[in-house]
């Protein structure tokens, strides 16, 4: 059997069994409207019946109103109700529902006279006592009515609730995904910024064949081995952080010499306390790219401590004003990792004036 003839038969069966499926699906619900009315139909013969032994008559005259409340409630059900109300076209539901209630109040009438003529022969004190009232009928008719739309409402509306669920679910998954893209775009653009400052120095050193150029490659190879396998976590342990912030310090001595001056103070740091990686690193590395040489030395102070669940962050370094300088793409980053994963739970202050530059960090700890 050849290629297209299978893809034939299989695009048959499947047409078949949707097809089959539908039918029995309308099936269904045709049997189930059947009995619905076969419901009404008793009740209008039993509401009827008051004060009248004459079954029969009775339910002719049901038999007669039926038609008339079967198309009633399905104009409510099926058009004025997802038509117009559902749509807020209150002017337009409002105007055929009137019309509605006009023709099918004709028509009960309409009802009445049969009901004289042929079951009482013109005699009007033989009508059922009942079907002799028009109240009564229409209370009838209309409660059956007013009973299905209530439903249909109510159907709409679990509906449109479940819709509005699924749609706000869809709609938070993509905000989601849009800001883990968001972050990993970031996170990309950190590495460049790590690397191009670090090779420079490398550079550096190569160049003047330094016997420090080795210890330098072991540092630069173990903050490699952190971006790259540590980095897309979504958060790493605060020691972590710290050993990467001293390898990169230590990278920084060996470059500046005896011209830097750093201390990194850290305390109370908890074994289980978490962070989101490269966060507080490109606040140092600024410090060293931005800062300025004040008495002969580039000075670095930087705290780190946790208290009561928060992580405390501080650095500060000596810097000479230039106008028109800028903060480097690292901190522009940094401010929108922590817009996206610590909104609300973090504070940032920066102070910057002509000799110093502090960074106050405090956010909640994971």
């Amino acid at each position: 059997m050849k290629t297209h003839e299978k893809r034939c038969i299989i695009v048959c069966l499947f047409t078949y069994m949707f097809t089959k499926k539908s039918i029995l699906k309308a099936l269904l619900r045709f049997l189930l409207h059947l009995v619905f009315w076969c419901c009404v139909l008793l009740f209008f013969t039993k509401f009827f019946s008051a004060k009248n032994e004459n079954f029969n008559d009775t339910f002719l005259f049901s038999l007669f109103i039926m038609p008339i409340t079967i198309a009633t409630t399905y104009i409510s059900v099926y058009k004025l109700i997802p038509g117009y109300l559902v749509s807020k076209r209150y002017l337009q539901f409002v105007l055929y529902s009137l019309y509605t209630l006009i023709i099918s109040g004709y028509l009960i009438m309409v009802s009445i006279f049969f009901s004289l003529i042929y079951l009482a022969n013109f005699e009007y004190e033989a009508m059922n006592p009942v079907t002799r009232n028009i109240f009564i009928i229409t209370s009838g008719v209309y409660l059956v009515v007013i009973l299905v739309s209530a439903f249909k409402l109510l159907q709409l509306n679990l509906k449109h609730t479940e819709e509005t669920k699924v749609l706000e679910t869809k709609i938070l998954e993509t905000q989601l995904k849009l800001k883990e893209q968001e972050l990993h775009y970031l996170k990309m653009q950190i590495h460049p910024h790590f690397l191009f400052n670090t090779l420079n120095t490398m550079y550096g050193f190569a160049l003047k064949k330094a016997d420090e150029t080795p210890e330098m490659i072991l540092k630069l190879s173990n903050l490699l081995d952190y971006l790259l396998y540590q980095v897309d976590k979504p958060f790493v342990l605060l020691t972590q952080e710290i050993q990467h912030i001293e390898d990169y310090i230590a990278l920084e001595n060996l470059r500046f010499n005896d011209t830097l001056a750093v201390t990194f103070n850290y305390c109370h740091i908890l074994e289980t306390t978490k962070i989101a990686p490269m966060l507080l690193l490109p606040f140092v590395e600024n410090s060293f790219k931005h800062g300025g040489l004040k008495s002969g030395k580039l000075t670095i102070n930087i705290d780190l401590t946790v208290k009561q669940e928060e992580i405390i962050f501080s650095i500060e370094n000596t810097q000479a004003k230039i106008e028109n300088s800028q903060d480097g793409i690292g901190l522009q980053n940094i401010q929108k990792r922590l817009d996206l994963l610590y909104k609300d739970h973090y504070n940032l202050t920066i102070l910057d004036t002509d000799d110093l530059y502090k960074v106050h960090l405090t956010l909640k700890s994971n």
